[in-house]
């Protein structure tokens, strides 16, 4: 669910807790947490409402200008109007992932396990590391500049590098991206040269 950065701003200093939209079935349910520009909001509540039961309040709630621009959004569109209560739920815990960079070797071992995760199961062959070298590399360039680098096409491309990103090695910028603190200090250990992982135990 789509939320503008303007009502998102809104929702963070209180001043709006309703969101509305128009589904076959509702794409949220309580409980859910979005992860948007502004850190977590969370789904207080869903459930299906008669647009003849809003209001003016209602609409100012949602961050909506007037009653009548809430009920043209949520008009002309098939399916059922839904009401939800929102709030702010805190900072997005990717973005303190990202500026760990205390990487022990128990840490080490752990992100090359999930890197090498990523990489059997692509089709396309390691590509973990390439990429990480690359965004290194070429920080805020355009993904339909990067991607023909490692003979990616750009979606799949993006997908890729929020797979990095879920892991706290990448950040998104207005253009391209660049690694976090984290990101940097993952390649320089993980990459070929770089500080070995430990022995794995010898089993008893």
């Amino acid at each position: 669910m789509l939320i503008p950065r303007a009502v998102l701003d809104e929702i963070v200093e209180g001043r709006v807790d309703l969101a509305f939209r128009t589904w076959r079935a509702p794409r949220v349910r309580a409980g859910t947490r979005m992860r948007t520009a502004v850190g977590l909001v969370e789904v207080l509540s869903v459930e299906p409402v008669g647009l003849d039961t809003l209001s003016e309040q209602d609409a100012l709630r949602a961050g909506s200008p007037s009653l009548d621009s809430l009920l043209s959004f949520l008009t002309g569109r098939e399916g059922t109007p839904y009401r939800m209560e929102v709030r702010h739920a805190g900072a997005d815990p990717r973005e303190q992932l990202r500026r760990d960079n205390e990487l022990d070797d128990a840490a080490l071992d752990e992100l090359r396990r999930r890197l090498d995760r990523l990489d059997a199961a692509s089709r396309h062959g390691a590509w973990t590391l390439r990429v990480l070298t690359l965004i290194a590399d070429h920080p805020a360039t355009n993904s339909a500049e990067l991607a023909p680098r490692v003979g990616r096409e750009r979606l799949p491309f993006k997908a890729d590098v929020r797979k990095l990103k879920e892991l706290g090695l990448t950040e998104s910028l207005d253009v391209g991206y660049r690694l976090s603190p984290r990101g940097r200090a993952a390649l320089a250990a993980l990459r070929p040269g770089g500080r070995p992982a430990p022995p794995a135990p010898e089993a008893p």
